[in-house]
This record gives C-alpha cells, sequence and structure tokens, in this order.
C-alpha cells in the first residue's frame, strides 16, 4: 500500500510527503504543541501558522465565534516573526521527519519576498505555502489573491527569492478562482492549495453588535465544503500542477471526496480544534479505505471523478 505523494514535481528539491494528510495553517501552531498528543511525525506534512516578516499581535478580541456547523475566525495573523521562527522553531523542525511547510503572508509583494529569501536554505524548512488572501494595502486592501495578476505577481516574486517549493493557498473570495490558479501555476507554483476561508461575519442581537472584535472573518469547517469540494474540481481540470484541497475535511470520507475530485494531498484544519488528532484520524481511516478497497496506490484514485 503506496500512500506518498510529491507535490513538487517541477521543483529540483522536491516535496514527498509519506501519505496526504496534512495540517492547515492556523489550526495546529508550529505543531510543536501537538507532540505530546499523538505521534506527528505520522502526518504527510504538517503547515505552520501565517508568518509575517515583523512579529504581528493580530487583531481585537473576541476573535473566534462558532457558527452553525463552522467557526468564524479573525486572528489577523498573530506570529511572531520570521527570525523568532528562524531561531525557535526550526531547529526543532529540523530534527524531525515529517516536513514542516511555512505559510507566509504580507501586505506587499515585497513582504511576501523578504519572508521568503530569509526562509531560504534554513534547516527544518521544507516548503512554503503563500497565502494570497492578505489585503494588498497598496491595492486599498483588496486580497491578492482576487485578482490573477496581483496572484501570478506575488508567486513569480516568491519563487525568486527562494530555493524551497512554493504552495500557493488561493482564496476563494474572487470571481474567478480557476483563473487566479492558472495564473499562479503560470507563475511558478509548484502547487496549489485551496480554499482559504470564506469571508463572513455574526451579530449579537442583544448588544446589536457584531460579535468579533474585527466585525468580519474568515468562515472554515464542514459549512463550506461543499464550495472546497467544488472549487478543487475545478481547478484540478484546469492546471498541470499538483492540488491541494482544504475546506472542512473532518472525516477520512471527506478527504477521499477531495483526492476524488483531483486533489494529490489535503488539509484538515477547523477539525483540529475540536479533536487534536483529527489529522491522524483521517489518515487511519484512509489508510483502512485503501485496504478494504484493495487499492495499492492512492495515485489510482486521484482526479478519477471528472
Amino acid at each position: 500500500m503506496n500512500l506518498s505523494v510529491q507535490l513538487a514535481p517541477r521543483n529540483n528539491k522536491g516535496l514527498l510527503l509519506t501519505n496526504p494528510i496534512m495540517t492547515a495553517s492556523g489550526t495546529f501552531g508550529y505543531g510543536i504543541e501537538f507532540e505530546h498528543l499523538f505521534d506527528i511525525q505520522r502526518l504527510g506534512a504538517i503547515i505552520c501558522k501565517g508568518t509575517t516578516f515583523k512579529p504581528r499581535e493580530g487583531n481585537p478580541q473576541p476573535r473566534i465565534v462558532e457558527t452553525a456547523s463552522g467557526v468564524l475566525n479573525s486572528i489577523g495573523l498573530q506570529n511572531i516573526g520570521v527570525d523568532a521562527l528562524i531561531a525557535e522553531k526550526a531547529p526543532i523542525w529540523a530534527g524531525w521527519h515529517v516536513p514542516v511547510i511555512v505559510n507566509i503572508a504580507g501586505e506587499t509583494i515585497d513582504d511576501y519576498a523578504r519572508v521568503a529569501e530569509r526562509l531560504d536554505r534554513v534547516a527544518g524548512i521544507s516548503g512554503l505555502e503563500v497565502n494570497i488572501s492578505c489585503p494588498n494595502v497598496s491595492a486599498g486592501g483588496a486580497e491578492f489573491g482576487a485578482n490573477p495578476d496581483t496572484a501570478a505577481s506575488v508567486t513569480a516574486d516568491v519563487k525568486k527569492a527562494t530555493s524551497l517549493p512554493v504552495l500557493v493557498k488561493l482564496t476563494p473570495n474572487t470571481g474567478d478562482i480557476v483563473a487566479v490558479a492558472v495564473s499562479v501555476a503560470e507563475a511558478g507554483a509548484d502547487a496549489i492549495s485551496l480554499i482559504n476561508t470564506l469571508k463572513g461575519m455574526a451579530i449579537d442581537i442583544k448588544t446589536r453588535r457584531p460579535i468579533l472584535g474585527n466585525i468580519y472573518g474568515g468562515l472554515s469547517g464542514p459549512a463550506i465544503k461543499p464550495v472546497a469540494l467544488h472549487m478543487v474540481y475545478q481547478v484540478a481540470g484546469a492546471v498541470d500542477v499538483p492540488v491541494i484541497g482544504c475546506g472542512g475535511i473532518s472525516t477520512a470520507e471527506d478527504a477521499i471526496e477531495f483526492i476524488l475530485a483531483g486533489a494529490s494531498a489535503v488539509q484538515v484544519g477547523t477539525a483540529n480544534l475540536t479533536s487534536p488528532r483529527a489529522a491522524l484520524d483521517v489518515l487511519e481511516g484512509i489508510e483502512r479505505f485503501i485496504r478494504d478497497e484493495g487499492i495499492r496506490d492512492i495515485a489510482e484514485l486521484i482526479g478519477t471523478v471528472r
């Protein structure tokens, strides 16, 4: 039974995972926090929380609110900054065999490139995931990923700044996600992950005020799975690089749906907030399914629904 997947076949370094189960950025800390709960080395890859050039305090509280079948979050990219990550986290990751991918973010294209350059050739870091759901300050706050041209520009500049495999995480908050996916693939992305959260808000009817301190946030969890699955299906049929599915995955059955739709790997996100070992449960469920179905290689399932 072979569950391994190559997520960066066009990159000289490659990004080989022993299995297709990854943790989604912002839901698994730096991975270190979960070491005592289960064997995280069994996972395919860990994507750490979003990292910026300088430390960020994040948005005002409250930052998280539960919704029907989902969660709204407005963390605001609170993080320790790239220098602290290199000094404090990377040395620990260097002793792991599970690959760690750093999610990077910025307010300008230069921000992304500077973070990517700092992380290049750092022991313990196997790849970068570019979060293009961030506000482009130079363009009045619109998300980089909302426009194919700006998405491609960020991708191209990050690729120039690093030799690491580059995954680009797409926002669903755009009019044509397929056009964005094609543009970042043409700009050099080694793989594409999707989707990030959908914009949403919640209101306290007693106070008549938004519940989140930042007014609106990003919706994740089971509520967005059908949207994410459809977008993965669309994008996988339009690009020639590996696709990573994310959005509402909490069971092995969910993950298998994404793989059938064309995802080479999947990210478990919000489920980690309710069950710390959710990603491992998904992996073990896939292993059972593969064994019961008599499938020898996970590649036999990828993109078979067309």
